[in-house]
């Protein structure tokens, strides 16, 4: 049996970082929220978290942002949705 996490912490990142080597995903990332499982599932077909402005749909086996609203918006151009390492 498999659990799925109750939570997760998204980061959100500029797509194009300068010294991408130097720099790690949490210190690029512009915004932080946590998210915790909703009990839903979003149309993605993956399990739903929510929190602090931002509304996921995460595949918790591969740990991916498959959809996201920030804000009651879809994510500006420019930046990318990650669960934090």
């Amino acid at each position: 049996m498999t659990t799925e996490p109750h939570r997760f912490t998204i980061l959100l990142v500029p797509e194009h970082i300068e010294n991408k080597d130097a720099v790690s995903v949490q210190d690029a990332a512009v915004r932080s929220a946590v998210v915790e499982a909703t009990g839903e599932t979003g149309g993605t077909g993956y399990p739903r978290y929510a929190g602090e402005g931002i509304v996921a749909d995460i595949d918790p086996r591969t740990r991916t942002v498959e959809a996201v609203l920030v804000d009651g918006s879809e994510l500006d151009y420019g930046l990318d949705a990650r669960v934090a390492p």
